[in-house]
């Protein structure tokens, strides 16, 4: 399954009536009648069966400068770093251009810290940076989404989406693990990724909206209610239902755009969301992190 994951927006092509269609994701290829049933199942227990995994690709509304160019990319300038944290919104693989884009994905960061040779990284999910053609986007430049974070009841928009430009790109894609395949072939995995900051643009923050993160451990037991801070639906909260293989399962509502979304149990970090009521362990992704000891091993949150 795709997180915060992505579902695609593109202009209508006769699929239905209307401005847009969502294709699903490549990791939902195939998927459709589970993803009914599983919308279904949800809808009858009263709650949304949202699918965080999914990331959107979207036309935004056109911004133009004075006499109707593009507005252009402002350098970041000395004086105040942009704060980014867990649950921050993040935007990429804008086409044509930044600044004057017609597509778009987005995302939400899971945490900020340091690995083990100090330097300023990222977490959010790996489905988040694979492409149509299974292409994992190491390099890909990275931008903070400037519009406002959404709630449950009102979620942010997509069309509304933008760079930060005055800040420009916080980073670039620097590691892609495996993305979960809940519901496509292929090899399972915890579905994380690891985004490069650049610290003379962006500082981290441990409180994103409603949520503040302070340490980070292991899914709380069974019935335990925990939270999940998203940049399109914002804090929403469930309990713990159990697990499913390498990851654990909840009641929170989650949707596109939320993919890579922050887990919580208080103020302690215990999972990144990325669709169907599934998260990975957070334990786990820092393990495997560890393993690889590239960029990201040695994971801990920035003080």
């Amino acid at each position: 399954m795709r997180g915060c994951a992505p579902l695609g927006m593109v202009a209508d092509d006769g699929d239905r009536p209307g401005p847009w269609r969502l294709r699903a994701a490549r990791s939902y290829k195939g998927s459709d009648r589970m993803l009914r049933t599983l919308g279904t199942t949800f809808r009858t227990l009263g709650l949304a069966a949202l699918l965080a995994g999914l990331t959107f690709a979207a036309a935004p509304a056109a911004t133009a400068a004075p006499g109707g160019a593009p507005a252009p990319a402002v350098p970041a300038a000395a004086g105040p770093l942009t704060p980014v944290g867990g649950g921050t919104g993040i935007i990429f693989r804008l086409s044509p251009s930044p600044e004057a884009p017609t597509s778009y994905h987005i995302c939400t960061l899971t945490a900020v810290g340091r690995d083990r040779e100090g330097r300023l990284v990222a977490l959010t999910n790996a489905h988040c940076f694979i492409d149509e053609q299974g292409n994992k986007l190491v390099g890909a430049a990275v931008y903070r989404d400037a519009s406002p974070a959404g709630t449950a009841f009102a979620p942010a928009p997509v069309p509304a989406s933008r760079p930060d430009l005055a800040t420009g790109p916080i980073g670039t894609v620097a590691y892609v693990g495996t993305p979960n395949n809940l519901l496509a072939s292929g090899p399972k995995g915890l579905d994380h990724a690891v985004i490069a900051l650049d610290e003379s643009r962006v500082a981290p923050t441990a409180t994103v909206g409603s949520t503040t993160i302070t340490s980070i451990g292991a899914p709380p037991a069974n019935g335990t209610r925990m939270c999940k801070q998203g940049h399109r639906t914002g804090l929403t909260c469930g309990i713990k239902l159990g697990t499913d293989g390498m990851w654990f399962t909840h009641l929170i509502w989650t949707d596109g755009g939320d993919s890579g979304s922050p887990v919580v149990d208080g103020q302690t970090l215990v999972g990144n969301a990325w669709g169907a009521q599934h998260s990975s362990p957070i334990l786990s992704i820092i393990e495997e992190l560890n393993a690889s000891g590239g960029i990201g091993a040695g994971f801990h949150l920035a003080s």
